[in-house]
């Protein structure tokens, strides 16, 4: 295995500054924390596989940022992998996306298989357990109609939105109330206490 200095020495970008691409590193390196893969070294490998990707696409097109497109090959590459997992490489992005990393999340496969994230070669168990907790869509939604009644709620919040109008209407009373209440509670708290 190589260690993470050798991993770095190997990938140098022909196109961009060395702030764009360390501003692309820390994206991917943040995202692949916020998917909870905390393994320094496979998280240097995975990070080193999408910044060259980034890098070849750059080296085509300089104008678009490395940020950019190292977000957008992370999302590539993740599509692709929980697509082959799931054996749903025809499904749209944001499908594959939530079920991946729903099932990611609750077969807990990151803490569990620290190395089988993105990997080409992915343990069976692991395979197994994210098949196991995907989720799959029910049956078709019908469209129904529903004619909108009002809300009857009764006398008694009719009969407080007045009262509170009024109460809003003179100030003064309004003070006198809010102090009556006031001194009740002192006063209820007081007897209770004795």
């Amino acid at each position: 295995m190589s260690n993470p200095v050798e991993l770095s020495a190997a990938f140098r970008p022909k196109t961009g500054t060395m702030e764009q691409w360390n501003a692309a590193y820390v994206r991917v390196e943040d995202y692949l924390r916020a998917h909870r893969i905390h393994n320094r070294l496979h998280q240097s490998r995975l990070i080193q596989q999408v910044l060259e990707r980034a890098a070849q696409r750059h080296e085509a097109n300089p104008a678009l940022s490395p940020t950019v497109l190292a977000a957008e090959e992370i999302e590539a590459l993740m599509d692709l992998w929980f697509g082959e997992i799931f054996d749903e490489r025809d499904q749209p992005h944001e499908r594959i996306a939530v079920d991946g990393r729903l099932a990611l999340l609750l077969c807990d496969g990151a803490q569990r298989w620290p190395y089988a994230f993105l990997d080409r070669q992915v343990p069976k168990e692991f395979e197994e357990a994210m098949r196991g907790v995907a989720v799959h869509a029910g049956p078709e939604m019908k469209f129904s109609s529903m004619a909108p009644r009002p809300i009857d709620l009764g006398p008694i919040p009719e009969a407080a939105g007045e009262t509170m109008e009024r109460i809003e209407r003179w100030p003064i009373l309004r003070a006198l109330l809010l102090w009556l209440l006031f001194a009740g509670a002192l006063a209820a708290i007081f007897y209770l206490t004795r």
